[in-house]
């Protein structure tokens, strides 16, 4: 009887960590399938999920920027000194776009209803995308963006857009539509007595 006790007590402790160890982990292809699915709605945890995704994203996004400045910096990118200085003024304004990404994210981490926020972040993701694929345009440069370029463009555009931004912006939408107006009830008049002569 005790040993079969502890048994079911182990069986129910490897379970548990089971289900933490094997808890969903949504990825670029789960969410694109969700925006091209007709089913769309993305549940609290899944709108979650999105966001730290794009933060990863974002943070990667953060190293790739640095080391290439460093590698324009450090004569390691073969580029003329005055396209390089374009490519380091390129390179600071993305730095700035990534920084209000990030911010973004961390708003609606909490407040995931903040549609001023998510249209900050969704222009932040598609000016980025855009600037990478222009690095990952240029041979001396593509090595160092390499997958995520691409990646980035879809996050912004099918996943964030289709998933998070869009169906927050039809809510929206809705709230602020006028209500059709009641019907009024009409108050009934006392009726006036005639008086007869």
């Amino acid at each position: 009887m005790r040993f079969q006790k502890g048994s079911l007590g182990l069986l129910i402790l490897v379970l548990a960590l089971s289900s933490v160890v094997f808890a969903e982990d949504h990825d670029l292809p789960f969410f694109l399938g969700k925006a091209s699915s007709k089913e769309g709605a993305l549940s609290k945890n899944e709108r979650v999920e999105l966001l730290s995704r794009i933060e990863k994203m974002m943070e990667k996004a953060q190293d790739v920027r640095a080391k290439l400045t460093q590698g324009i910096q450090a004569g390691e990118v073969d580029v003329r000194y005055q396209e390089g200085n374009f490519w380091i003024s390129k390179l600071e304004r993305d730095g700035i776009s990534i920084e209000k990404a990030l911010q973004q994210v961390k708003l609606l981490k909490d407040k995931p209803s903040l549609l001023v926020s998510s249209i900050v972040l969704y222009k932040s993701l598609k000016d980025l995308s855009e600037n990478f694929n222009a690095y990952n345009n240029m041979p001396s440069f593509s090595a160092w963006v390499g997958d995520l370029a691409p990646e980035m463009e879809l996050w912004a555009d099918p996943v964030f857009y289709q998933l998070y931004l869009l169906p927050l912006a039809r809510a929206r939408d809705k709230e602020s539509e006028p209500k059709p107006p009641q019907p009024a009830q009409t108050e009934k008049k006392p009726a006036t007595k005639v008086k007869k002569p």
